[in-house]
């Protein structure tokens, strides 16, 4: 690892330049900022978390795709869809995400939004005091997801717990849009019980590259552990909020090809 405080410098400085609004519009982070409510901005985000692989236009397309099909208000469709508009999602498939995967997410949305104001709960509801990660959390989201009777074993793939070892990049993007609080625009900062400080860093491709060249991973797979690493590494240069850095790893990753 370079000399911490002059990699803390450099990071700093590319947080600054990649934490704007700029960085919106070609991330898939653009779909929740389709939308104004707070539940419409859960589901938006969880879905285009869950869907992010591949190319972002075209994950960015596909959930544009998605949500047209829930005529753009996806909190009020998953509460009161009927059979006949469940129909309409048939045609919807990303990758392996396919059909049977969406109604249960469906399924689930209706059940815990018919119960509760946020998602923020089912995730919160699982940590304990003096978490210092988002672990709880991520695995009892993970158990009240597939709380549902009858849910389809497949769809277990596409809702990452650390119980599997799972690094679970894509829901730690979304707990950083729900949870970060700044004021650059980007991450919403929604949720309050849950603190930035305990986020852990998604260990995509490009941030797990950028910061293998800066020493801040050391192990050779990209498992849970590989990214409680990186955190730990990050916390060192702000305790309160280390997953700001995912700016600067992923910027310099996919925009300057570092």
């Amino acid at each position: 690892m370079i000399d911490i405080k002059e990699l803390k410098t450099l990071l700093d400085q590319k947080v600054d330049e990649y934490n704007r609004p700029f960085f919106i519009e070609k991330d898939p982070v653009c779909i929740p900022h389709s939308f104004t409510t707070k539940q419409d901005i859960e589901i938006a985000g969880f879905f285009a978390a869950t869907l992010a692989w591949g190319q972002r236009v075209t994950i960015i397309n596909k959930c544009r795709e998605l949500f047209t099909l829930m005529d753009d208000a996806p909190h009020q469709f998953v509460l009161n869809h009927s059979e006949n508009d469940l129909k309409t999602l048939l045609k919807f498939k990303h990758r392996t995400f396919n059909t049977t995967d969406l109604l249960y997410f469906i399924q689930f949305f209706r059940e815990h939004y018919t119960n509760h104001d946020s998602l923020e709960s089912a995730f919160s509801n699982s940590m304990k005091p003096g978490d210092e990660t988002i672990e709880n959390g991520l695995i009892g989201f993970h158990d009240l997801f597939f709380s549902l009777p009858e849910f389809p074993a497949r769809t277990r793939k596409h809702i990452a717990t650390p119980k599997r070892k799972s690094a679970c990049k894509r829901i730690n993007m979304f707990l950083r849009w729900m949870v970060r609080k700044d004021d650059r625009g980007v991450d919403f900062g929604l949720w309050e019980t849950i603190s930035p400080s305990q986020l852990v860093c998604p260990c995509d491709l490009h941030v797990d590259r950028v910061a293998r060249s800066f020493g801040l991973i050391t192990r050779k797979q990209t498992d849970w552990q590989t990214a409680l690493e990186l955190t730990h590494n990050l916390r060192q240069m702000d305790p309160s909020d280390p997953v700001k850095y995912d700016f600067a790893l992923f910027g310099m990753g996919v925009i300057e090809h570092a």
